[in-house]
């Protein structure tokens, strides 16, 4: 029976075969995640871009309007919290810190509910659960240790409310947006550095605490779309007075 001769070319065929699936299947698997990525909902820019809304000073995202809530939330409960300082504290340096969270927050709540008004964002009337919480703290305690409670509670929220400023206030598209956060990080600046000054701010309990995020979320804080009736002006007792600088400029830094 005569010989087959061998089918030269199959095996080259076969081994070219082998390796363009091989590219293939690497070239899929190096296009796979980059589609997928991309199409994720909780990417950068996905997040940016949800909730966005159309205003005549520019695009107004949920975190601009998270940042607006916000800036309501910090008056309802730091400026009460101030006043209380001022007649509670033992120090000088705790009655003046006191009356600086007054005064910046007297003209950050003007600035924030005009704001609010020409982006149509609603704004809550109450604090939130945490701040309930710390400010029920403050009612209970008294002397040395009112003032320490009260500097390391606010200078706790202060730090947290500053890195806020400072992403919304890199990111944001809204002019009016962008101007309250130069607002903001001016007071908020302000309020760090006079509460520092107490000398009761504890800084290794501050970074840890700092570290676990153990303050409220956004997710904790009252919606920004809520509707909550009319917005009652956060205002000092009318035994006191205080300056109120324009709206369209940062409150001054007050000397102690």
């Amino acid at each position: 029976m005569p010989r087959r001769k061998p089918v030269r070319g199959r095996g080259i065929f076969t081994g070219t075969g082998i390796i363009i699936t091989g590219l293939l299947a690497t070239l899929v698997a190096l296009i796979f995640p980059l589609w997928s990525y991309s199409d994720r909902s909780d990417t950068g820019l996905s997040v940016l871009n949800a909730g966005t809304v159309t205003t005549p000073y520019g695009p107004l995202s949920a975190l601009d309007r998270d940042f607006i809530t916000k800036v309501r939330l910090a008056g309802l409960w730091e400026l009460p919290a101030g006043q209380q300082a001022e007649q509670k504290g033992t120090t000088q340096a705790v009655r003046t810190a006191g009356r600086h969270l007054v005064e910046g927050h007297t003209f950050l709540d003007q600035r924030v509910r005009q704001v609010a008004a020409q982006l149509g964002v609603a704004l809550p009337n109450e604090p939130n659960d945490q701040q309930k919480q710390w400010l029920a703290v403050l009612d209970q305690a008294q002397g040395v240790d009112y003032d320490r409670q009260f500097a390391n509670i606010l200078r706790l929220a202060h730090g947290r409310v500053f890195s806020v400023v400072a992403q919304v206030r890199a990111s944001t598209q809204n002019s009016l947006v962008r101007a309250l956060a130069d607002d903001a990080n001016t007071t908020v600046l302000d309020h760090i550095k006079i509460l520092e000054a107490t000398g009761y701010v504890d800084f290794a309990a501050l970074a840890q605490d700092m570290a676990s995020g153990s303050t409220p979320s956004a997710a904790n804080s009252p919606g920004p779309t809520a509707d909550p009736g009319q917005v009652v002006p956060v205002t000092p007792s009318p035994a006191s007075t205080y300056w109120l600088p324009p709206a369209a400029s940062s409150p001054p830094t007050a000397q102690p």
